[in-house]
């Protein structure tokens, strides 16, 4: 029996970070202080939710929640193998959304950056799972039936998102977020990098 070359394939990386609480816990009280500063927000995909303007990124709490999440990145970078001599991986944008009350985000993708990312702060039960889709043009427009969805037939896939988690996609993904179903807050940290040649 002959196993498939998986040629194109795209590549999701879903991890929980190790001690992450305490830092949970400053970056929860950042974000709570944006929003109460800035009820109102920004609307970009957020449909009902709060969409907070970028963080500061000299802020110590935002400088200490990078440090947690950068050895994952790192993971990145390696697994793509991308030269990291002759390139700068920058984080060039970082916000936060909260969801509650049947809140979502509509389909999208982050455009102008090479990966994302977004990292759950408050994941309540039925908060809303982030939703991917095929980038690859052909499916969309001839799809056979399958008995069930599997790596390589299905055309979405989803991630439940958990307290701590950490999701890292290309930028070109679509993705979106289910209603959050729950009474308690959805709150993520969403963020693009770049890679810029030194």
């Amino acid at each position: 029996m002959t196993n498939p070359n998986l040629f194109f394939s795209t590549p999701v990386w879903v991890s929980k970070i190790d001690n992450y609480k305490e830092t949970n816990e400053k970056i929860y009280h950042y974000i709570k202080n944006l929003r109460s500063g800035d009820k109102k927000g920004i609307v970009k995909s957020n449909v009902k939710g709060w969409h907070s303007n970028n963080f500061d990124m000299k802020d110590e709490n935002v400088i200490e929640f990078i440090n947690l999440i950068s050895p994952n990145i790192n993971n990145v970078l390696n697994d793509m193998n991308w030269d990291i001599s002759k390139q700068k991986a920058k984080i060039s944008a970082m916000w936060a959304i909260i969801n509650i009350g049947g809140a979502s985000n509509s389909r999208h993708h982050h455009g102008n950056s090479d990966i994302s990312g977004a990292y759950y702060v408050r994941a309540p039960k039925n908060c809303g799972e982030i939703v991917f889709y095929d980038p690859r043009p052909a499916p969309v427009y001839f799809h056979p039936l399958s008995t069930k969805p599997n790596s390589l037939n299905a055309m979405q896939n989803a991630v439940n998102p958990v307290e701590g988690g950490l999701v890292l996609f290309p930028s070109y993904l679509d993705h979106s977020v289910n209603p959050n179903l729950s009474n308690e807050e959805r709150i993520v940290i969403s963020f693009n990098i770049n890679l810029i040649k030194k």
